[in-house]
């Protein structure tokens, strides 16, 4: 999907309720502060949502080395 419409359906305190435009019975709630600052209740947005294979990768490689690290400490308790 990546780029879509929605609508600024309301805001209940710190969180926005928004709507998916094609779908309006589908709900997003995401904190206030990510959206533009003269957002407003009616506003239509473009979302983008994409997939990051570099930092994925990345977080995969860390856990990996991590669990490596783990996994040698251990047989050196043993």
């Amino acid at each position: 999907m990546g780029n879509f419409k929605v609508t600024l359906d309301r805001i209940e305190g710190s969180t926005a309720v928004l709507l998916l435009r094609e779908e309006e019975s589908i709900k997003l709630s995401i904190p206030l502060f990510l959206l533009p600052p003269e957002s407003k209740e009616g506003d239509i947005l473009n979302l983008s949502i994409d997939r990051d294979v570099q930092e994925t990768e990345a977080a995969k490689e860390r856990v990996s080395a991590l669990l490596d690290k783990l996994k040698n400490k251990n047989k050196e308790t043993e």
